[in-house]
């Protein structure tokens, strides 16, 4: 196996990349996967004399390194840094990039978790934020200021699911000096690879699609360029927000069957889909991969498929939205997303509670499915008698 290089810059498959990048066999022993590194601390050949640079856990561990150089590898990027969670990563990329006094455009649908983080904590280190659909090429343009530092992105975004175009939208951001970040967590590196459209750096909840089993909570962040690594490089040890080696391997793991995940999660989501727009009791269909989306044709130039993710607006409001909430038998009344079971949710009520009364409150009539990898008959099955 020696001939895959461990960080596979030659031009592999994804699929072959997900199971060998960062991934060798171990040399002491042979062993195919990549030891859970136990460990604290490393002894080391003198003072100063690291072994392979290794010096203590926080700083590095080579469990964590090979999920770093294959998160690198399937996102064509040149480092990689894994995080405790997503919002382990959120945080270290914003710190890295602002300071009092700077502005930041974000997605006018974001995260609950990233909105709450820039308007709770960042806004009173005097850091300003303005909202703008990632879907509008022109009023991001039209957000951008002289003190715009950042371009922050989510597509396709949550739980909306507008898409972005990311090559137009780097852009935006580097034409005033700023630099662009995209979360591609619901697209996942099987889908879509954000450093090859412009971004500088692409952001995963990694507990999502690429752990994909609802077992590990993880984050990362992905470049190419060194000295933005570098920094943060100095805020994941200097912060501490680092997973564990058991974290490591579990997300490792899952990262080995991605591509074909992805493409049963998509396949299952069109099926979903599909059915929902023909409900009576379904107002809307929100859906990259149905071409009456308004974000179609950009998706479809972006990405390889329209992944796992489909919310509807159900008629009858809130209450009825809770009420299909409450009905399911497969799909699972939970927060998060992007494992192999179902999941079904009330974004307003659930993950994007912090929205509320701001100019990025979700409709109180949405539902947001994570299509799982069941058989999609069952389903849609599912979905249609909670609907009645």
């Amino acid at each position: 196996m020696g001939e895959y290089p461990s960080d596979m810059s030659t031009p592999y498959g994804f699929a072959t990349r997900a199971i060998h990048a960062g991934q060798d066999p171990d040399p002491t022993t042979g062993a195919v996967n990549v030891p859970i590194y136990a460990t604290s601390t490393y002894a080391q050949d003198g003072v100063g004399g690291l072994r392979e640079g290794f010096e203590y856990s926080r700083t590095g561990n080579p469990t964590r390194r090979a999920l770093e150089t294959c998160l690198a590898s399937l996102e064509r990027g040149r480092f990689g840094r894994a995080f405790s969670s997503g919002m382990g990563a959120t945080d270290a990329a914003l710190r890295t990039f602002l300071k009092p006094g700077d502005h930041i455009v974000i997605p006018n649908d974001a995260y609950g978790g990233t909105f709450r983080l820039i308007d709770k904590v960042f806004s009173k280190w005097g850091i300003a934020h303005s909202p703008a659909p990632v879907s509008d090429v022109d009023a991001i343009r039209a957000a951008v200021r002289p003190e715009t530092k950042l371009v922050w992105i989510e597509t396709p975004t949550n739980p909306l699911l507008n898409v972005g175009d990311i090559a137009a939208i780097a852009e935006v951001a580097h034409s005033v000096g700023a630099k662009l970040v995209v979360d591609n967590t619901f697209a996942s590196p099987a889908l879509q690879t954000p450093l090859e459209l412009g971004a500088d750096v692409v952001l995963h909840s990694t507990t999502k699609y690429i752990g994909g089993h609802s077992d590990v909570v993880g984050g990362a962040l992905i470049t190419s360029d060194e000295e933005i690594d570098a920094a943060f490089g100095f805020l994941q040890n200097g912060a501490g927000a680092v997973p564990g080696p058991f974290d490591a391997y579990l997300t490792l793991r899952g990262i080995k069957t991605l591509e074909l995940r992805m493409e049963k999660h998509s396949d299952n989501a069109e099926l979903v889909a599909e059915a929902l727009t023909r409900h009576p009791k379904v107002r809307k269909v929100i859906y990259p991969g149905l071409e009456s989306h308004p974000g179609h044709a950009v998706a479809a130039k972006q990405m390889r498929r329209f992944g796992g993710m489909v919310s509807f607006l159900v008629e009858g409001g809130e209450a009825a939205a809770l009420e299909v909430c409450a009905r399911t038998k497969l799909f699972t009344l939970a927060e998060s997303l992007g494992g192999v079971e179902s999941l079904i949710e009330h974004p307003g009520k659930m993950t994007h509670a912090s929205t509320a009364g701001s100019m990025l409150e979700v409709p109180a009539d949405l539902v947001r499915v994570s299509v799982g990898i069941e058989s999609g008959d069952d389903l849609v099955a599912d979905l249609l008698e909670a609907l009645g």
